[in-house]
């Protein structure tokens, strides 16, 4: 554990762990007890996967735009084919094997249809998903994917234009309003928006073309720091002030998304204000001496590092956990269902991470530590200027 946990920044473990909590406590409410056990963080939980779409493209993009800095300075070549080797190395093996459960144990979906199983095999599941199939969640993670695919593509065209910067922040801004004018015409063409009808999350919640949002202004706060170096060193200056910027901006976006969350004000705005409102805790995160970063939560390293295993297994597992917990008494309200499904869920997180995504984890850092192509040794070198 000491050696998975060595350069971690604690900020961002803190957030992510934060992530998958707001994620927990949603999907118990929805799946599990139909009531909203934790109250008002039940009902806003779902922003919880916007969080973990902000911190992705933060610490995505900050890998390519570092990489492409480096081939234009000379000192690296980034190579697209490490890039796409360690992303998958990092998310398949997980995702694939909880897919297996899906598919090969129908006592693990339950009564659910599973969609076809090109779908995830693709990452194309999110596109027209219904509402309620088995394994619905991974729609987050196929936003996620696609978004990595495109990316380091996109980056690297814009690098051999003239002006790329200009061009760079032309894009994160297109991509925004792009985002929202998409979401506006959509919204005004469903008709039945109230409570959030099937259309809604079918053709909004969850496309890919309406949820990214977070994930480019995670991207912006990446340009900015390995391109803006002087503004970046002003801004992570004052993390507190960030920090207190942050939380109040998400207090007032999660207040305006419970009154109406499915409204046209906020199905337009309300993903890009979440953005804004996860960059500026990202920053305070990223700041040193602030006291996000300096606060370390308990469990919170551990909970970050299995989050992922956490969100592909938990809400099935806690479905199935419900009825033999209710058979001894222990409705889903109750304290011993709430801990118990917690506990397991954390458990079954930490075996995921442990014998799978471990294993996978070490043979990527054995064949492909990083993302640049291995440069040639001098002797090559020399060889080469002398042929």
């Amino acid at each position: 554990m000491k050696q998975t946990t060595i350069g971690r920044n604690s900020g961002l473990d803190t957030l992510r762990a934060l992530a998958i909590v707001l994620v927990f406590m949603n999907h118990y409410m929805i799946f599990v007890s139909s009531q909203p056990t934790f109250g008002w963080m039940s009902e806003i939980g779902w922003t919880g996967v916007d969080l973990f779409f902000a911190l992705s493209g933060y610490l995505i993009g900050n890998q390519i735009l570092s990489g492409i800095r480096k081939e234009q300075a000379g000192t690296g070549r980034f190579s697209l084919a490490r890039f796409y080797a360690r992303r998958l190395l990092r998310t398949v093996p997980n995702f694939y094997f909880v897919l297996a459960l899906y598919a090969l144990w129908p006592y693990w979906r339950g009564a659910s249809v599973l969609p076809p199983l090109w779908k995830f095999l693709t990452f194309t599941q999110n596109i027209f998903l219904s509402p309620g199939t088995a394994f619905s969640h991974a729609w987050s993670l196929c936003v996620e994917e696609q978004f990595y695919f495109l990316l380091p593509a996109l980056a690297l065209l814009i690098a051999m234009l003239r002006k790329s910067l200009v061009w760079a922040w032309l894009a994160v801004g297109s991509a925004v309003l792009g985002g929202m004018a998409i979401r506006s015409y959509l919204w005004t063409s469903i008709g039945d928006v109230a409570d959030g009808s099937y259309h809604y999350y079918t053709l909004i919640y969850y496309a890919s073309w309406c949820r990214f949002d977070e994930l480019v202004c995670g991207v912006a706060l990446a340009l900015l720091k390995n391109y803006h170096a002087a503004a970046w060193s002003r801004i992570t200056a004052y993390g507190n002030w960030t920090l207190a910027a942050g939380v109040a901006l998400l207090a007032l976006t999660w207040h305006l998304l419970l009154e109406d969350h499915y409204g046209y004000a906020m199905t337009v705005y309300g993903y890009p204000m979440l953005g804004l409102s996860f960059s500026l805790l990202l920053v305070a995160a990223l700041s040193s001496g602030s006291l996000l970063q300096r606060w370390r939560v308990p469990g919170a390293a551990s909970i970050a590092l299995w989050s992922y295993a956490i969100y592909l297994t938990h809400k099935q597992l806690c479905v199935l956990l419900r009825a033999p917990l209710q058979a001894q008494g222990w409705d889903a309200e109750s304290w011993q269902a709430i801990c118990i499904m917690s506990a397991s869920s954390i458990l079954a997180g930490w075996l995921l991470y442990l014998l799978v995504e471990t294993p996978f984890m070490k043979l990527r850092d054995r064949y492909v530590p990083s993302n640049y192509a291995p440069q040639p040794s001098s002797s090559q070198s020399h060889q080469t200027a002398t042929v």
